[in-house]
């Protein structure tokens, strides 16, 4: 890798590491909390992690625990987190495609308004300008209904509407109350923009802008866009079919509500589950078999250059279509329409093996240091943490000071791990100066 490219992902994580320390520091000041003199040095790092990878998982209540500054740090934090992946995602997506061929640098110079691939400034605007228009209209959604039909005064609508709008917008999936969104499970018009900021967070900037352009012309998508438009609602479909036939009738769950309600708060929790940790029902009581079922969209996560987590849908969907070629034999991956080069090939599998070792080595240390939390619910907040999700069965604010360093560390994995990862991949140019002989090991 060029040292160009080594320093440029270093001030990725220089940047997040700083970031972090300057919130930490923040929200361990006595005006942050309700708690007299403040907070621990372990809770606050925690709590800065959580938002600046806007996870969502908390040891603190956000709105009761937490004074309007502590929120506004918070808050700060998750708009740091959520527009930083954002852009810097997307930079170093615009420098690998810089390496793909003349045609490629012509169609990201297009699409940033550029004159070539240098042209940062009309990006960055471009991007700001999405985040900061979507939560705007989002806020004013759910300023309007939470004044009006909730009857909130003017002042803690508006400051309801923004924290939310940012939180979801984001994937953060923070949230003032303690229950979450419960209060708000069958209402579509609290439920509804919050999922839609979600969703369109979760797709990633260079999608978005593609569809915008592109919209009437599909064939000339590219395999990203390709990818997550045809993904995204298919695991949204899935989870809710899969989320609503496990718990349709458990009384701890959706069992209370309406018919109506049931599919809607199915289809609320599917749409957050891979990407925002806002809950509409309790997750605690949700049925074993539905929290694996939840691990496996968590650790999917959404659209890469977006602000949700996970090992992406691209990465997925291309490990997919190997299995699929080796399994009918044959020769090329194609994906989509499109030749996967090799190179992704390998890429697409170190991202997914590092991802689950991850995720196996933090749950087993959790495991030893609180057995008492079972693995079911271990696993599940593990994987929470890596895809960056928030979602929990209810065991954050009880596990022990290491497992929540151990926490924490999975969190800075899951937002930083695989962007460096699969950019410091990609971005390799060692010659090979030879090879080894060829041989074939029996598999399986």
């Amino acid at each position: 890798m060029h040292s160009t490219h080594r320093n440029a992902i270093g001030r990725v994580v220089i940047g997040y590491l700083s970031a972090l320390v300057i919130g930490t520091g923040l929200l361990m000041m006595p005006g942050a909390t309700v708690a007299a003199g403040g907070i621990s040095l372990l809770t606050a790092l925690f709590t800065a992690t959580s938002s600046l990878s806007v996870t969502g998982l908390v040891v603190l209540d956000t709105g009761s625990d937490f004074t309007l500054f502590g929120q506004l740090v918070i808050l700060g934090l998750i708009q740091i987190g959520g527009l930083g992946v954002i852009l810097l995602t997307t930079l170093l997506a615009l420098v690998v495609a810089g390496r793909a061929g003349f045609r490629l640098r012509q169609s990201v110079a297009t699409e940033t308004k550029s004159s070539s691939i240098g042209g940062i400034k009309p990006m960055v605007l471009r991007v700001v300008g999405l985040v900061f228009g979507a939560e705007l209209v989002v806020a004013s959604a759910l300023f309007l209904r939470f004044r009006f039909h909730y009857d909130e005064a003017v002042g803690h609508a508006l400051w309801d509407s923004v924290f939310h709008a940012v939180s979801a917008f984001n994937n953060a999936g923070f949230a003032l109350r303690g229950d979450s969104l419960t209060d708000f499970a069958t209402d579509p018009l609290i439920c509804g923009p919050i999922a839609l900021a979600v969703i369109l967070g979760g797709l990633g900037y260079p999608v978005v802008i593609e569809l915008v352009r592109r919209f009437r012309a599909p064939l000339t998508w590219s395999m990203t866009t390709r990818a997550v438009v045809v993904m995204t609602p298919v695991l949204l479909i899935g989870g809710t079919v899969f989320i609503a036939a496990i718990e349709w009738s458990s009384p701890g769950t959706l069992g209370p509500l309406d018919t109506w309600g049931r599919i809607q708060a199915a289809a609320f929790q599917s749409t957050i589950t891979r990407t925002a940790g806002f809950n509409t029902v309790d997750i605690g009581q949700l049925h074993p078999v539905t929290w694996f079922g939840m691990d496996i969209l968590m650790f999917i996560g959404g659209g890469p250059a977006g602000t949700a987590g996970g090992v992406k849908i691209t990465t997925v969907l291309v490990l997919g279509a190997m299995t699929w070629t080796e399994i009918t034999g044959g020769r090329a991956v194609n994906l989509l329409g499109r030749r996967i080069a090799r190179s992704v090939h390998r890429q697409a599998t170190t991202v997914i093996v590092l991802g689950l070792g991850l995720i196996v080595a933090a749950t087993m240390i959790v495991m030893l240091d609180a057995p008492e939390l079972g693995f079911d619910r271990i696993l599940f907040e593990v994987v929470s943490a890596f895809g960056t999700v928030g979602l929990s069965t209810g065991i954050t604010a009880d596990l022990p000071v290491l497992s929540q360093v151990v926490i924490i560390v999975t969190m800075i994995a899951g937002r930083l791990g695989p962007v460096t990862l699969a950019s410091a991949l990609a971005l390799r140019s060692r010659p090979v100066r030879f090879e080894l002989p060829k041989e074939r090991p029996l598999i399986g």
